[in-house]
């Protein structure tokens, strides 16, 4: 242990001999310039502690700066939505504009047609004012009788659709095809077609008050404005060619009077419709094969041939004094003075 202690004195002896040996004056400085640089040293870490104190207080700075610029984007992200959203709406926009406009456009297109068709009609009119009254009454009376042939075919194809039923090319007569009521060569009505028949009857119950006299005469201006009246209400019977010409004939006259009867068990105060000379309306009559409509020549023509007719005649004033009278007696007023 002495040994160890005597050692490592001797050891520390040498080192500080060396440490003498390698001093010099050389090596030292003046006081004054120790002392400035002690300053300097000083300065410098008051001003790196002093920067120091700046970075941190700009990295905070920063560090908010980075979170109002994450705020003003995230801002920036919804304005941006908000402006697509805006821009879809506006596109959409932009579309019902359009297609209003293109509507507002049909739609002025259909008053301008409107407006001329009204130009036409007051022309019409005009025309009508200028005619000689009894010319208007007889336009005004064909006009009411196809209102009364299309409001009778409008019906029965709601009630049957499929019922093959037309307005006659001279618009007087309701067409139903012979085949359609009665089967070839019978005067007897189908059982499936009967309830057709007693429809028309129906309908015709209705229609007629306005347009006859008579105890079940309802005329007002509303519904018969051109005070027109019926002459005849005739169920026509026709076939086509084929067969013997009397015989058609006959079986046309039956399968009328088989439609007359129909209508009549189903609306009996049909007969008591009366025209204009206090006669009923309601009459019949068989033709055969001498009013063909179609050529016979073809099964279409023949088809169409084989047929029932409800032909609407009006009553024709010879005078235009006469016009006046008709007026008094669909009112009611007179009908004494009504001359058979």
């Amino acid at each position: 242990m002495t040994d160890m202690t005597v050692s490592f004195l001797f050891i520390v002896i040498l080192l500080l001999a060396y440490f003498a040996q390698q001093y010099s004056e050389k090596d030292t400085v003046p006081r004054t310039i120790h002392e400035e640089v002690v300053k300097e040293r000083d300065d410098a870490h008051r001003e790196i502690t002093r920067l120091q104190a700046v970075i941190s207080s700009n990295e905070a700075t920063i560090v908010e700066l980075r979170t109002e610029v994450d705020l003003k984007q995230r801002q920036i992200d919804d304005q941006q939505r908000e402006i697509a959203r805006s821009q879809t709406i506006i596109s959409a926009q932009v579309t019902a504009i359009a297609e209003l406009r293109k509507e507002v456009d049909l739609k002025q297109r259909e008053i301008e047609d409107l407006r001329r068709e009204i130009a036409t009609l007051k022309e019409e009119l005009e025309k009508l004012r200028k005619t000689e009254p009894l010319e208007a009454y007889l336009a005004q009376s064909a006009i009411e009788r196809r209102r009364i042939l299309e409001t009778l075919r409008d019906q029965l194809k709601i009630d049957f659709p499929d019922l093959e039923v037309v307005v006659s090319e001279e618009t007087d007569a309701l067409r139903f095809q012979g085949d359609g009521l009665f089967a070839t060569g019978s005067s007897t009505l189908r059982p499936d077609r009967r309830a057709i028949v007693e429809t028309v009857a129906t309908r015709l119950a209705q229609i007629l008050p306005c347009y006859t006299l008579g105890s079940h005469s309802k005329w007002t201006p509303e519904c018969n404005p051109g005070n027109a009246i019926i002459e005849a209400l005739q169920i026509e019977g026709h076939t086509d060619s084929t067969g013997d010409f009397t015989a058609n004939l006959a079986l046309s006259t039956n399968r009328a009077n088989s439609t007359f009867s129909t209508i009549l068990g189903k609306s009996p105060e049909l007969v008591q419709f009366l025209n204009f000379r206090h006669q009923p309306v309601l009459s019949v009559a068989g033709y055969g094969q001498m009013r063909p409509v179609k050529d016979n020549a073809t099964k279409e023509g023949r088809d169409t041939n084989r047929r029932v007719d409800l032909r609407i005649i009006m009553y024709t004033p010879s005078k235009s004094a006469e016009i006046d009278r008709i007026r008094q007696v669909l009112r009611g007023d007179s009908p004494s003075e009504v001359e058979n």
